[in-house]
């Protein structure tokens, strides 16, 4: 089964979020900050990760940077969530390795697209 890691601090984004790859037919773990995140990464080696960028702590950009450092993790697909839109936050999570980047709101059809590319890409 594959397993999809979904971290976000707003309670409401996590719960719907968890509900629509479940949905999708996935194993779904949650954490609402960056600390827990990188703990659940490490225990239960998500086949992907919906990352927001802002979370209370350890910001979504540095549990990405903490992964990519990890040779378990590099090729982890993750993707990066966030309600700031801007251009200059896209290139910062690109460049340091997020596969992809969703702008809130999404299309909850287009995640669930984008998450089953990335893990046949992966696969």
């Amino acid at each position: 089964m594959t397993k999809v890691l979904v971290v976000d601090d707003e309670p409401n984004i996590l719960l719907s979020l968890e509900f629509l790859m479940e949905q999708a037919g996935f194993t779904v773990s949650t954490a609402e900050d960056g600390e827990a995140a990188l703990e659940q990464i490490s225990q239960i080696e998500p086949d992907l990760v919906l990352l927001d960028i802002s979370l209370p702590g350890i910001s979504g950009f540095d549990v990405l940077e903490q992964l990519r450092k990890d040779s378990r993790f590099t090729r982890l697909p993750v993707i990066m969530l966030t309600a700031h839109g801007r251009e200059v936050e896209r290139e910062k999570g690109m460049a340091l390795g997020a596969d992809d980047y969703i702008t809130k709101p999404f299309s909850t059809q287009a995640l669930v697209q984008k998450v089953r590319t990335l893990l046949q890409e992966a696969g």
